[in-house]
């Protein structure tokens, strides 16, 4: 019996926490709610005086990106604002043949008397945060703008943005991200719906009550002043945006987050490309946990309800362990609870945390409700992206549980850049994409059992007790096969 209350003990616990973020999330919703009523804005710059530009640096951290430079060079020069008072820069630690190319067309741009130069460096020490704060060395900018290579920023994005500088106390400008190729498959749809949750529902929701967000690395604007004052980029996370956010915001720099300035990226295509940013974005989500967790709660300048969404958030990609903790032991809890029979009473109040998946469904049908607009038609629609978002989420938790647990134990690895494809350039062919690796992760054959082991799970809701079965985990167990098997057959198929 010893097994078994050791099972029970941490299967309840991992899902108090999904309850708790659950809630957390809730609130975040409430918030979200109240912001769209009551939006105020500070004072803004007056970009029609001359006096009242401030100058602006624009940084291009890039590497290796052959498909999607040109576009990207093309693209940014094309933004409205006075040459005189815009510096572009491209951050370029690429090892391929992209160097000499882009090298050709910044030279290129530069003699139509535009302000741009192309810096590149020895090595990739501190990968992008390295890059960065080399070229803020030489920024000539007050204000400096980063886009990532898959980034179309509009024409009048600048003015959009800088505008609100004119606020001393804001340090950082956010806008929501877009997407290209949304509808491209079920992948990058499952992607775009959780991106969009994270631009709606959690930016607002934590920015309006002036709870701690993130710049997201890419598509925001920093105050230059800011970026010294908080200690300047560190390449020890995985992600360096986060990590300078909550050293800004220790430092009672306030953030601006405009959910309706939009600028449209490209979405990772195949499964490898997806896993690689997945990988970077949980890891450094622990490792930022590791590094802020006590600087956020030893704070006194900030007030008890911003600390507790602090860590939260920072411990946003352990919910991934949580879920897969709960997964794994659901199986033996379904034979534990048709074997002990005084335990009933503990399962009838676990099923009460059926409501986190509830608290779950609505806040995303906000956010949903928000891109695509309300009605009986897309709320069916809303219905199938849920559950299919949830499942594929689950396939990804063992890879993202990796990475999560990698990261709060501190071990180190390489910065992994996302390939970009940019299929128009390709003629749509992404298996000539020469940046994707051919080699299969030993975690797909780990995800093939997964799927196996779930789908043993749904066998035995037929076989356990002594009534015909125990279905209450059947749909649970079924979404997690769907899940691991969308994970485990994708990254067989799309190195094909």
């Amino acid at each position: 019996m010893i097994l078994e209350w050791i099972c029970i003990i941490i299967y309840s616990t991992s899902l108090v926490m999904i309850l708790f973020y659950a809630f957390a999330q809730l609130n975040l919703l409430f918030n979200y709610l109240a912001a769209r009523k009551n939006t105020v804005d500070g004072p803004t710059f007056n970009l029609d005086n001359p006096a009242e530009i401030p100058y602006v640096t624009i940084q291009l951290p890039v590497f290796n990106e052959a498909y999607v430079m040109e576009r990207l060079l093309d693209n940014i020069v094309l933004l409205d604002y006075p040459h005189e008072k815009l510096e572009i820069q491209v951050l370029d630690d690429s090892t391929d043949e992209t160097v000499v190319t882009t090298k050709a067309h910044v030279e290129k741009l530069a003699a139509t008397g535009i302000d741009i130069t192309h810096i590149t460096r020895e090595n990739r020490v501190g990968f992008k945060a390295g890059a960065l704060k080399e070229g803020l060395v030489e920024a000539k900018g007050e204000l400096i703008a980063i886009f990532d290579a898959d980034f179309l920023p509009q024409t009048d994005w600048l003015k959009k943005t800088v505008i609100h500088f004119k606020d001393p106390e804001i340090g950082v400008v956010q806008t929501r991200w877009g997407h290209l190729n949304r509808d491209y498959s079920i992948l990058t749809q499952i992607q775009a719906f959780a991106l969009d949750a994270h631009f709606t529902l959690e930016q607002v929701g934590r920015n309006s009550k002036g709870h701690f967000i993130n710049f997201n690395g890419t598509a925001g604007i920093w105050r230059k002043e800011t970026i010294i004052d908080a200690g300047n980029w560190e390449g020890d996370t995985l992600t360096e945006d986060l990590d300078l956010s909550y050293r800004a915001q220790l430092k009672n720099w306030k953030f601006k987050y405009l959910e309706d300035v939009t600028t449209p990226a490209e979405l990772p295509i195949v499964i490898s490309a997806a896993r690689s940013q997945q990988f970077r974005w949980n890891k450094g989500g622990a490792e930022n946990f590791r590094k802020m967790f006590r600087r956020v709660v030893g704070s006194s300048s900030i007030d008890f309800k911003t600390k507790l969404h602090g860590v939260l958030h920072l411990l946003n990609s352990t919910m991934f362990l949580n879920v897969l903790i709960v997964g794994l032991l659901s199986i033996p809890m379904l034979y534990i609870k048709n074997e002990y029979a005084h335990l009933r009473v503990y399962f009838i109040v676990m099923s009460f945390f059926v409501i986190s998946t509830i608290i779950f469904f609505i806040c995303y049908w906000y956010m949903y409700k928000n891109t695509y607009g309300g009605g009986f038609k897309n709320f069916i629609s809303y219905i199938g992206m849920f559950f299919t978002f949830f499942s594929i989420a689950m396939g990804f938790s063992l890879h993202n549980s990796i990475a999560v647990i990698e990261g709060h134990l501190g071990k180190r690895s390489e910065f992994v850049r996302t390939p970009k494809f940019n299929l128009a350039a390709v003629g749509g062919n992404w298996k000539t994409n020469k940046y994707l690796k051919k080699k299969i992760s030993r975690n797909v054959i780990l995800e093939g059992i997964l799927m196996l082991y779930f789908g043993f799970g749904m066998y035995s809701a037929f076989i356990v007790g002594d009534q015909g079965g125990d279905f209450g985990l059947f749909p649970f167990h079924l979404m997690l096969f769907i899940g691991f098997g969308f994970v485990f057959f994708r990254s067989i198929t799309d190195k094909q």
